[in-house]
């Protein structure tokens, strides 16, 4: 496990549809993350330079209590050996160290198996305060359902 690079996204952004079983998700990890998240994200490879996973998390600008784990992705022929595990362990590191006491992340509602990942990892689904509902309907734009997770450091 090592820091990403900015040339890390010319590798990663291309796998994350074919990672995602096809669903479109490459634009959601622009370059961007890989200029100015580095300290807080991790890339994973294996023994011969492949890559297995990665995550990109942050600190929040305007709650410097609050992390955000943004993308996190692991190869599906490493899915079941605990990389994931160990990246969001790291990452859990990497923001405590920043002073964070809280982290958080979103997942589509259809992802079953991201939601079941999260929980045993200790993130609980945040309900949407105008709906009590566990499902944010149109958070990220019209049609864009998400589930808002949460969990303490």
């Amino acid at each position: 496990m090592r820091k990403p690079v900015e040339e890390d996204h010319a590798r990663i952004a291309p796998l994350v549809d074919e990672w995602w079983g096809g669903r479109s998700m490459q634009d959601l990890l622009p370059r961007l993350f890989f200029q100015h998240f580095t300290g807080t994200s991790t890339v994973a490879e294996t023994d011969d330079g492949e890559l297995a996973g990665f995550v990109v998390a942050f600190v929040s600008q305007d709650d410097p209590a609050v992390g955000y784990v943004h993308f996190i992705g692991v190869s599906p022929s490493q899915r079941g050996t605990g990389l994931g595990t160990a990246l969001y362990a790291r990452a859990f590191n990497d923001l405590r160290d920043r002073g964070c006491t809280v982290v958080k992340a979103v997942t589509s509602p259809v992802n079953t198996g991201s939601l079941a990942f999260h929980e045993a990892l200790g993130f609980m689904r945040i309900p949407d305060p105008s709906t009590h509902d566990v499902v944010w309907r149109d958070y990220d734009g019209t049609g864009a359902d998400r589930v808002v997770l949460s969990r303490s450091l």
